[in-house]
């Protein structure tokens, strides 16, 4: 009967496992759809706005601003956005090997100088690369208590300082980008200093006459900052939307695999059961046989 008491403890920790992953797939399915809102309310207008800014800024040449100055890439700057928490399958990982990836294929010289930094959002990625001994700069862990555009400007207004300062030539940045609850994809771009936009979005917006007010450089000296700002904003609630559906797709398979386990270990309880009752009977009808003799 050992035997069938352990069958019996691994049925009951299976069957509480089963409850926090359902709790936990519950809990991701409700947060999803608040981050989701949040990040189809926010896309159209980011990409309006890298539009619009590609548009201008292709016809304007020898802007003042420090942010669209193409520099030799000797000092980078990798922003890796992952999330505080576990549990969401290969989410924090995926984002963590593109981001090794891009440093081995593209800054592998830099980051054998040491020029390599690393601005960590979430505890995943900043565990990561600290326990590394990478140059990882700031603890943005917390930004995700109070997901705003104003916590997460504080982060881009420390990247951009230090861009026009020099201490970084290029500033690149890593995160899953939403597309639904089972489906990230992972997305690398460059932030910092600003492209002209995507081929396709200037030859869109390329027949576009603007009447500006009050001159075209003044506007694209204001729209330049706000565009990197909503830009990094809009990659952290990607990637927050993101590991809430990774999380939940997760969790609802964890919680399937469970119910197969408990499937087997019933299957298994009952056989032993089974054959201990056999046995027993067994034991008892030669018993009595042997004293009918």
């Amino acid at each position: 009967m050992a035997n069938l008491k352990e069958v019996r403890i691994r049925i009951a920790s299976v069957q509480s496992t089963q409850q926090i992953t359902k709790a936990m797939k519950m809990v991701s399915a409700a947060k999803l759809k608040r981050a989701t809102n949040a990040i189809i309310q926010l896309r159209p207008y980011a990409t309006k706005l890298k539009e619009i800014l590609g548009n201008l800024s292709a016809s304007l040449e020898g802007s003042s601003s420090p942010f669209i100055q193409e520099r030799e890439p000797n000092k980078v700057l990798i922003i890796v956005v992952s999330s505080n928490r576990g549990l969401a399958g290969a989410f924090n990982m995926n984002v963590i090997k593109a981001t090794n990836n891009l440093i081995a294929d593209k800054y592998s010289e830099q980051f054998k100088n040491g020029n390599v930094s690393i601005v960590a959002i979430g505890k995943k990625a900043q565990d990561f690369y600290e326990k590394r001994n990478y140059s990882v700069i700031g603890n943005n862990n917390e930004v995700y208590a109070d997901l705003t555009f104003e916590n997460v400007t504080k982060i881009t207004d420390t990247i951009m300082a230090g861009f026009a300062k020099g201490d970084y030539d290029r500033v690149e940045l890593v995160y899953n980008r939403f597309k639904n609850a089972a489906v990230q994809i992972l997305t690398t771009e460059q932030l910092i200093p600003l492209t002209n936009g995507q081929d396709a979005a200037e030859e869109k917006s390329s027949n576009v006459d603007y009447i500006l007010e009050p001159s075209q450089e003044e506007i694209v000296e204001q729209l330049i900052p706000k565009s990197i700002k909503i830009q990094l904003y809009k990659a952290v609630l990607d990637s927050h939307a993101s590991e809430h559906g990774a999380r939940m797709t997760s969790m609802d398979k964890a919680t399937e695999n469970a119910g197969d386990l408990l499937k087997a270990l019933k299957l298994s309880y009952n056989q032993a059961r089974q054959a201990a009752i056999t046995t027993e009977l067994t034991e008892i009808v030669s018993g009595a046989a042997a004293l009918n003799g």
